[in-house]
Order: structure tokens, then sequence, then C-alpha cells
């Protein structure tokens, strides 16, 4: 059986554990979400805390200089939202400054 990957605005989305990767790694940027704690509603755990990371995927860069931007959201909705804009924002100026 093989498993496939969730997909969000034509993205990946990839769990492992308590950490979401949000993005291409093939584009300049990724969005790391970790689960930071959760709540149970009704028999499921949701996620409550995130902590929401911007992050280079330039193999050069040292780990502390691959963290671009970082927040902490309430619930995984607004982590992924966040999260989406970011990449929005920051592959469209790299790619205008491709252009350029």
């Amino acid at each position: 059986m093989s498993q496939q990957n969730l997909i969000y605005k034509n993205k990946p989305l990839v769990r492992s554990g308590n950490t979401i990767y949000y993005g291409n790694m093939s584009d300049k940027y990724i969005v790391c979400m970790q689960i930071e704690s959760s709540k149970k509603i009704e028999n499921l755990d949701v996620a409550d805390k995130v902590t929401v990371q911007l992050l280079s995927t330039d193999p050069e860069l040292s780990k502390r200089k691959r963290l671009i931007k970082t927040t902490k959201k309430d619930g995984l909705f607004s982590a992924i939202d966040i999260a989406e804009a970011w990449l929005k924002r920051y592959c469209k100026a790299d790619d205008k400054q491709k252009k350029e």
C-alpha cells in the first residue's frame, strides 16, 4: 500500500511526529510547523499551539541563517494560513529578483 502525500494549495504537507513541513523542497523557502501542544475535542487530538518557521532551503547556509521568520499561532488552521501567506510573499519576491 503506497502512502499519498497531502497537498494544500498545490504544495505538499509532510508530517513527521509533531512536525509538519509545508512547501516544495525545490523552492527557495519552505515552512516548518511544530505542534507545541494539543487538546482533546471529543476523541480527537487537535493542535492547540503551533510554532511556525519560514526556512530557506539553501544547503550552503548554516541552520541559524536558514531561519527567516518565526511566529506562534493558536491552532493549525492559523498556522497553515500564515505559512501559505509567507510562501506566497517570499517566493514571489524571489521570482521578482531573478527576473531583474
